[in-house]
Parts: structure tokens; C-alpha cells; sequence
């Protein structure tokens, strides 16, 4: 391998295997070596050699028996460590705890990341919910109330792709309870829905047991930087005048730069 100085002043080696890492992170899913070493232009010896050093870091993790490659544990603590220094995060996570007593209900911060609604922050209430969600677990576009929000305020080039994927998935498994029509027409009747009331809710049919309400933090252009969610077990909880709704939404509003009606 070449330790060279590179073009960008840095070492041509690392410059090469920060490409393989880039790459995986805007995949999907588990790779094989085989794609890996295409998509990044370098044969697959040597793009084995840059994987099995990134396994030895956690970076990146070998799959079971398909042997394919996705990216560790090291890199989603990586991830999650410069999101939570976004000023928007910071900003949005700073009194969470704060809402969850106010609401008595689970209050979760996600931002966009990894092609997908990502958990950054967590906090429980006074009721724990009983879920498999912790920080890092990437949230449906479709059929979560988090996924909504940036479904619905997340800008259009990098919500499409998801969007699509996600649909698709859909499409296959017939019979599946859903709240909207499974079409193009049918989601941008749902994004229409969701930014006339100003946030997302899903009720039990996706998550049985639970419900959940979120809204956006919203920038200066009204896109949504991080969505807030409360999760709990009562509909009453996330009906359009509930107490606990209304807190949610002035406090999405009061930590947006442009604010959102309430």
C-alpha cells in the first residue's frame, strides 16, 4: 500500500480506504467484496485487506454465513457522536428530559442519517414502553411517525430514494393494515395530510401497543433538521388536542429557527 502524500495533503493509502468506507456508508444493507471492490475501482485482494483492518477496528462487520461486509458497531458510535454535535441536536435534545415528565411518555430525537430516520437520543418515561428501539435503530419511512416528519419536511432528493425502496417493500407484502393508499398518489396525499396539521401519528397497527406522535425542528429553508417523538400506549395521548401533543409541538416550534404553527 502506498503511504505516499496524496492529492488532498493526507496519506494516498488512507485516502483509498476512507473511499471503501464511504461507500458503505450509502449502501443499504451488507455488501459483498465483490461489489465493494467494483464500486470503489480497486481489486477485491486489495479491498480485503482494507476490510479486514476495519473489522479489527469495529469499523465494519462480517455477516454470518453470506460473508458480506456492513459497517460495525465502531462506526455507528462514530455516526452517532458527530450528529449529537450539530447544533440543531444539541439544541432539540437540551430539554428532552424535560418533556418526557411533562408528558409522562418516552421521548425520542432522530435525525436523518444512513439513508433513514435514525435514533440519536432516548428518553424513557414514566410508564417504560416495552420496545425494541434504543439509540441507532433506523425508523421506517412509511410507517413510523418519525419517518413522516422527514418524509414530509425532509428535502425531496434525499427522501426519494428511501421513499421508493421502502414503497416497494410495501407493495410485496399483501394484506399488510395500512393507513394510507400504497401508491405515489397515495403518499403525497399523506405528506399533504401531515404538513397541514403540522406533525405525523401512527396508532397501534404498526407497532402493537403502542402509539406515537412526532413533529419537525425545522432550519431557516423549513426543512426538518430532527424530528422529536413520543411514544406511548394511550391514543388519547397523541389525539389533536391532547395535552401532551400540544407540549410536543411548542416545543418543536420553540426550537425551530423559523417556527411551526400551533
Amino acid at each position: 500500500m502506498n503511504n505516499e502524500p496524496g492529492s488532498s495533503g493526507g496519506l494516498t493509502s488512507l485516502d483509498t480506504a476512507l473511499r471503501v468506507l464511504a461507500f458503505m456508508a450509502t449502501q443499504s444493507g451488507a455488501q459483498p467484496l465483490s461489489e465493494i471492490a467494483k464500486a470503489c475501482g480497486m481489486p477485491p485482494s486489495r479491498v480485503h485487506r482494507y476490510l479486514a483492518s476495519f473489522v479489527a477496528a469495529g469499523l465494519v462487520r462480517q455477516r454470518g454465513s453470506s460473508r458480506r461486509y456492513d459497517l460495525g458497531a465502531a462506526a455507528l458510535q462514530l455516526g452517532l457522536a458527530a450528529l449529537t454535535q450539530h447544533d440543531f441536536v444539541n439544541s432539540a435534545a437540551s430539554d428532552l428530559a424535560d418533556l418526557s415528565a411533562e408528558t409522562e411518555m418516552t421521548v425520542l430525537l432522530s435525525v436523518w442519517a444512513n439513508q433513514g430516520a435514525t435514533v440519536v437520543r432516548w428518553e424513557r418515561g414514566k410508564s417504560p414502553t416495552d420496545t425494541s428501539m434504543g439509540l441507532g435503530t433506523t425508523l421506517p419511512l412509511l410507517t413510523s411517525a418519525t419517518g413522516r416528519v422527514f418524509l414530509s419536511w425532509g428535502p425531496p432528493r434525499a427522501i426519494k430514494p428511501a421513499c421508493d425502496a421502502q414503497l416497494g417493500r410495501l407493495t410485496l407484502q399483501r394484506g399488510k393494515s395500512l393507513d394510507f393508499e400504497l401508491s405515489q398518489s397515495g403518499i403525497a396525499a399523506l405528506v399533504e395530510k401531515t404538513r397541514s396539521i403540522g406533525f405525523a401519528s401512527v396508532e397501534g397497527r404498526f407497532i402493537p401497543g403502542l402509539v406515537a406522535a412526532a413533529a419537525p425542528v425545522l432550519d431557516w429553508q423549513g426543512e426538518v433538521q430532527a424530528a422529536v417523538t413520543l411514544v406511548g400506549t394511550d391514543p388519547e395521548s397523541i389525539a389533536p388536542t391532547a395535552p401532551q401533543l400540544l407540549s410536543l409541538l411548542q416545543y418543536c416550534a420553540e426550537k425551530s429557527i423559523n417556527g411551526i404553527s400551533v
